[in-house]
């Protein structure tokens, strides 16, 4: 006898002619505890990351400390217009871009490259020291970090004495603007390019064996693998990363360049996030460093939509 069950009239097993297999509900309940395990982090995210939100609302209104968090009275364009107008800002706002611009270019190819020297040694011992060594610098703490850079770079510091050597006059780094931005992109390699190399190494992994059998037998040498084998099997890994990277374009070590720089050399190691603390938690003028901050996040926004965008569009490989 034929179904005479009118269309979307639900069953045992739910609507008929649809699999109730595919839905969410059954997913959820047939793996509860696995999505169990994102509860912590849901009310972590929303606690610390969505809800502090809202308090971007007193870039446009008059907060006073001791007031209402969401402040007292709107002012509309108010301190938005103060910044724009402000030229300490956009020196700040040039040094950002030109520091994450340096950091961004120096720091995201040399993991690629440390990983791919990596991925051609053969000795396994020499490759698992090399790697460990290349990690260390990421588990110091940024005190520490800065601490060790501070203490090189003094009067009578380490790369004093070696310039002593040669006879050259010692310089005071830290006190002299021009030296501020190689410095800290120097610190930034030494910390951060071993660690980078943990994805690329795992995405090396998965590349099939059999297309480095391929390419010997059509007589390619090493480089030529690497360059036709290697570096097309880790570019999604790559273009994503960098999606990442220009996400975060904008958002220099704060925690670096304030244990780092001084009045005397403000002029090009100040940045956005350090002003907005000055202005912010020295000043108590919470409204003015919310607008420069939102101002921020908004850039931070519109480069990481814009890069995904442009990869999407040019070789298919984006976040989304």
């Amino acid at each position: 006898m034929p179904n005479l069950r009118p269309p979307g009239r639900r069953g045992r097993g739910g609507y008929a002619g649809t699999n109730d297999t595919n839905t969410w509900r059954h997913a959820l309940r047939k793996d509860w505890r696995l999505y169990s395990l994102l509860v912590l982090p849901v009310v972590f995210l929303l606690i610390f990351r969505y809800l502090p939100m809202a308090g971007n609302v007193i870039a446009f209104r008059r907060f006073r400390p001791g007031s209402s968090i969401f402040g007292d009275e709107w002012v509309g364009f108010h301190y938005i217009e103060m910044f724009i107008h402000d030229p300490t800002f956009w020196r700040v706002f040039w040094n950002t871009v030109i520091l994450g611009g340096l950091t961004l270019a120096v720091c995201f190819p040399l993991p690629i490259v440390l990983a791919l020297m990596f991925n051609e040694l053969r000795s396994t011992v020499f490759k698992r020291v090399a790697q460990s060594i290349s990690y260390l610098p990421h588990f110091m703490s940024i005190v520490i970090v800065a601490g060790i850079v501070l203490q090189l770079t003094s009067l009578n510091g380490t790369l004093n004495q070696v310039l002593g050597v040669f006879g050259v006059e010692r310089i005071a780094f830290m006190q002299q603007p021009e030296w501020f931005r190689a410095i800290y992109v120097s610190s930034e390699v030494w910390q951060t390019v071993g660690w980078g190399t943990i994805l690329y190494l795992a995405a090396l992994t998965t590349i099939d064996p059999q297309l480095y059998e391929a390419a010997r037998i059509d007589g390619a040498n090493r480089w030529k693998q690497m360059w036709h084998v290697t570096i097309p099997g880790i570019m999604p890994t790559m273009v994503v990363l960098l999606i990442l990277n220009v996400g975060t374009f904008m958002a220099v070590g704060f925690e670096k360049v304030l244990l780092l720089y001084n009045p005397l050399i403000y002029e090009t190691a100040d940045i956005i996030a350090t002003y907005v603390y000055r202005v912010g938690i020295t000043s108590s003028n919470f409204s003015y460093a919310t607008a420069i901050g939102l101002f921020e996040a908004i850039i931070g926004l519109i480069l990481i939509l814009s890069a995904n965008g442009i990869a999407r569009k040019l070789g298919g490989n984006s976040l989304w």
